[in-house]
């Protein structure tokens, strides 16, 4: 075995364990905002806490999540030469940076208690966390 396929193994790995980490940490994330939400339209006792945290930790998530797509898409151009060895794996990274982008794009116009940003920065949560499923599943398979 050559030492750049070695390493491309370990690099492997690296990613998946690295983006995996982003998905659960996202996966919590979602979890904090589904909660302000749902405080929020209940008129109830709010925790300013979860906000506060939502509010820390979505920037950067989006900035781990684009970094891992990009570190996975150089893996393969290293590894394997071009760009589009897994092409379905590919499109669904892209399209999730894409989503990491447009939803802290939006979340920057939500600055009112009452926004019409809410709802669409919702929807792309959520449509992000179901994008993050598929691409785990996708990147099991080619794993193993």
């Amino acid at each position: 075995m050559t030492l750049l396929k070695e390493w491309a193994d370990l690099l492997r790995i690296i990613h998946g364990g690295f983006n995996a980490a982003v998905a659960l940490a996202l996966f919590y994330q979602g979890w904090l905002g589904i909660k302000i939400r749902r405080e929020r339209r209940a008129a109830g006792a709010r925790d300013f806490s979860a906000v506060k945290r939502h509010r820390a930790y979505g920037p950067l998530l989006a900035l781990l999540g684009i970094a891992g797509y990009l570190a996975g898409a150089a893996l393969v151009i290293v590894d394997k030469g071009h760009l589009l060895q897994y092409p379905v794996h590919h499109l669904t990274g892209a399209a999730i940076a894409v989503l990491l982008a447009a939803t802290y794009l939006i979340s920057r116009r939500i600055t009112a208690p009452v926004s019409v940003w809410r709802t669409p920065h919702f929807i792309l949560g959520l449509t992000l966390l179901w994008a993050y499923v598929v691409q785990l599943l996708l990147g099991l398979n080619i794993l193993l």
